[in-house]
């Protein structure tokens, strides 16, 4: 999508959000480094920018942003902070000659504190060169700080859209293990592939072997690909005590195709029916899920 067009929107968002003051330092800020011949006003900008901005979540009725030109679902930022909003908006100031551009990107990441490099992050999508960035994409998945994690992974189109198969296995099943809400993660069930529930289902057998609970969302993944590997394991589910796993064994069987996995669940008809009703959804278990984390 052209530059301007996302401009325009983080200034109306930002309009809506921030103080006049914080927004005559952007308009300034926003002056110096289209016109600075170095990146030495940018990166001043981009520290000093949470003296004005404030980490307060955006407002929610935000118009979803439309990436359609780039290939990726549309998004909001109505999650995004107005520090990550201010931050993106000068990202977007740097002047796009390819070579200068990527240096200084790159040298921001590298020395980027937690809250610059979830602005950093979550901004992939409307970056120039996006693509040039999947590697610093998946080194970022690297991470054991959730924030910064999240910022890639959750309420974000460009992993779906750029990351290859295996690095996209790697950020489901570290989201998994971190027991973040699988249900953010964009395009999950378009990109789900057999490799995927494989991995997903010995990650369950080894929370199982630890008398550890295991997320329901995990058996999301299962359901194009249910088989007779996988059969013991929803009978298991199907059976459990905890009925938010029972439940998510209930829909992964009703979604997938396989006839003995449905001939399971006709076990158990008050199941069945709920899930006939649309009573169950995945992202309501992923929800209740993370409410009964905290």
């Amino acid at each position: 999508m052209a530059k301007a067009a996302v401009q325009e929107y983080l200034k109306k968002a930002l309009a809506d959000n921030s103080g006049p003051e914080a927004l005559v330092w952007l308009a300034e800020q926003s002056q110096k480094i289209t016109h600075s011949t170095s990146p030495n006003a940018f990166f001043l900008a981009f520290s000093k920018a949470s003296r004005h901005f404030k980490k307060e979540t955006l407002s929610p009725a935000l118009v979803p942003l439309s990436l359609e030109e780039s290939g990726m679902l549309p998004f909001s930022i109505s999650h995004w902070d107005s520090l990550q909003a201010a931050r993106t908006f000068l990202l977007l100031q740097l002047p796009q000659e390819k070579t200068s551009w990527m240096t200084t990107v790159q040298q921001l990441f590298e020395t980027a504190d937690m809250y610059e490099q979830q602005a950093l992050y979550a901004a992939l999508r409307l970056l120039p060169f996006a693509e040039d960035l999947v590697p610093r994409a998946i080194e970022g998945c690297r991470t054991n700080m959730s924030l910064v994690f999240d910022a890639i992974a959750l309420n974000n189109p460009y992993p779906a859209r750029f990351f290859p198969e295996a690095n996209w296995n790697q950020l489901v099943l570290k989201a998994i293990f971190m027991q973040r809400p699988l249900y953010q993660i964009q395009q999950l069930d378009e990109r789900r592939n057999s490799a995927l529930a494989a991995m997903a289902t010995d990650f369950a057998h080894e929370r199982w072997a630890a008398g550890r609970a295991v997320m329901p969302e995990v058996w999301r993944l299962l359901v194009s690909f249910m088989g007779p590997q996988y059969l013991e394991d929803l009978k298991k589910v199907l059976a459990s005590n905890d009925a938010l796993e029972q439940k998510a064994g209930a829909l992964a069987a009703y979604q997938s195709s396989y006839a003995p996995a449905k001939e399971l669940l006709a076990a158990y008809p008050q199941l069945q029916e709920a899930c006939a009703t649309g009573a169950y959804r995945w992202e309501e278990l992923g929800i209740e899920f993370q409410k009964n984390r905290v």
